[in-house]
């Protein structure tokens, strides 16, 4: 069981680079989601490793959560909007640097228009956030916190959560920054599905169950907040093996499927997907054949 600082972006699904596919060994929650979305997709990112573009969207987070968390670097009465603001040239900088591949999306841009655009819109999420919190009042216990535990079963549960806030009297806050919109009440459940899974994390670690789970949506300038219980983690832990469980099977019989949705839209495998005349790769783990009947 480990905690330590982790960089964005991304979550790591297994520790270290590995040198060719190999079976699932830890579920985060955003592999969670991509199974419940799409089990081929989950095949595709996890054991197929497939390239996937970098998008606009995507990495216009990655730029807001590394100006929020290097924010509070500064001392309080210093975390201001004009300070954040200067901040981001800088963090768009580093991304490029640690990841070249980002400088496509800005490649038919010569006078660096769309580029300008792309950074005010950052520049006003990250100024939206000022109006939801005010970081001259917090101190977080830890920011970009990546988290380990392995269950009684053996499910290895990992992610990166975005700040933990602890109180005098050590009551824990979990808080997640959401650059899109927040979900009407109906889907609110998906939403706190990624929060539930970091609770039952820093529950198994430090046996304390948070005290509140926070998202942060910029892109609507609102705050949805749950105050879990223990059932609640319970209730996720019993989920989340049974998602093991179904994960595990499909590793070993190949039969991952399609599950087509309004998302398919936004994949980047639609040529290989079946739903979309494409053929997946071959699968590049071994098959475990049916028992013979009779």
């Amino acid at each position: 069981m480990s905690t330590s600082p982790c960089p964005r972006p991304g979550e790591p699904e297994a520790g270290g680079p590995v040198a060719g596919p190999r079976p699932p060994v830890s579920l985060s929650p955003s592999r969670a989601s991509d199974f419940m979305r799409c089990p081929l997709l989950y095949r595709f990112r996890v054991i197929d490793k497939l390239p996937e573009k970098p998008s606009e969207a995507a990495t216009r987070g990655t730029l807001v959560h590394a100006v929020l968390e290097r924010l509070f670097d500064a001392p309080a009465a210093e975390r201001t909007p004009p300070r954040a603001r200067e901040l981001l040239p800088g963090q768009w900088a580093r991304l490029l640097e640690e990841r070249p591949e980002l400088a496509e999306l800005f490649a038919d841009d010569p006078a660096g228009e769309k580029l300008a655009r792309w950074l005010a819109e950052a520049e006003g999420l990250v100024e939206r956030w000022f109006t939801l919190e005010d970081p001259t009042r917090l101190e977080p216990a830890e920011r970009e916190l990546f988290v380990e535990t392995e269950l009684e079963s053996g499910l290895r549960l990992r992610g990166v959560i975005d700040r933990v806030d602890v109180a005098p009297t050590g009551e824990v806050r979990i808080v997640d920054y959401k650059t899109g919109k927040a979900p009407r009440p109906e889907y609110r459940d998906g939403a706190l599905f990624q929060m539930t899974f970091y609770a039952l994390v820093v529950w198994r670690l430090k046996n304390v169950i948070p005290r509140r789970l926070q998202l942060v949506y910029l892109g609507s300038g609102e705050v949805l907040t749950y105050d879990p219980v223990e059932a609640d983690l319970r209730r996720v832990e019993r989920r989340l093996l049974a998602l093991w469980e179904a994960i595990a099977h499909a590793t070993a019989t190949g039969d991952w499927r399609p599950r087509p949705t309004k998302l398919c839209g936004w994949c980047d495998h639609q040529e290989r997907c079946p739903e979309f005349g494409g053929t997946p790769p071959v699968y590049p783990l071994p098959v475990v054949p049916p028992p013979r009947s009779g």
